[in-house]
């Protein structure tokens, strides 16, 4: 897809705030501090659309990123933002909600149509950790089609790229898992058109 334009659309801190099902969406995840704001940036070809933060665990809403919107409000995709997991200083109770609210719009809205497929972002110098292995148990329970997306590779040589992705392929393979695994990087805009061929194609 051709990015023209991408603006923020909205934030929903609640089920409630939810927009009604509409344009297709792709939602990313993963542990806070893993790069997801910058590769958001990236892939729509703004600087600080998605804040990035020095803190941890910024993302407290699931907000909405509406790319190529037109005067009457029609969008061509919605890019998703969810809820950083893992080091954001907030309370048990409060985490847990988020849980909740996570798992229930990876589930339900894909059972609507609205949500098109997940792009689970996980740090290429350091695998699949037990946090990102809890997160893959949520996202696996939506029926939308999910990709891998290994952040930060240029900060790995090019024999460490390789290997990565094998360990996410060996990770995976114990639990009869496949999963479309792609490495990127923010800074150096590497894989972000073989990510976008992605989308592309489950959302057609």
């Amino acid at each position: 897809m051709k990015v023209h334009h991408a603006e923020f659309a909205l934030a929903a801190p609640s089920w409630k705030a939810l927009p009604p099902p509409g344009a297709p969406e792709v939602a990313f995840v993963g542990r806070s501090n893993v790069g997801k704001s910058s590769l958001l940036n990236a892939l729509l070809g703004r600087k600080q659309l998605a804040r990035t933060s020095s803190t941890p665990g910024k993302t407290q809403a699931i907000n909405f990123y509406a790319v190529n919107p037109d005067a009457e409000g029609a969008v061509d995709l919605l890019l998703v933002d969810l809820p950083g997991y893992g080091y954001a200083k907030v309370s048990q109770g409060q985490r847990a909600a988020w849980q909740r609210l996570v798992g229930r719009y990876v589930t339900e809205r894909a059972e609507q149509g609205a949500l098109r497929a997940v792009v689970q972002l996980v740090d290429s110098r350091h695998g699949i950790t037990k946090m990102d292995e809890e997160l893959l148990a949520v996202m696996l329970e939506s029926p939308a089609p999910h990709l891998i997306a290994l952040t930060k590779a240029d900060k790995l040589k090019q024999n460490e790229r390789k290997k990565a992705v094998r360990a996410i392929e060996e990770h995976l393979a114990p639990y009869g898992l496949s999963l479309p695994t792609m490495l990127t990087s923010a800074e150096k805009k590497r894989g972000l058109r073989e990510l976008w061929g992605w989308i592309d194609a489950v959302v057609a």
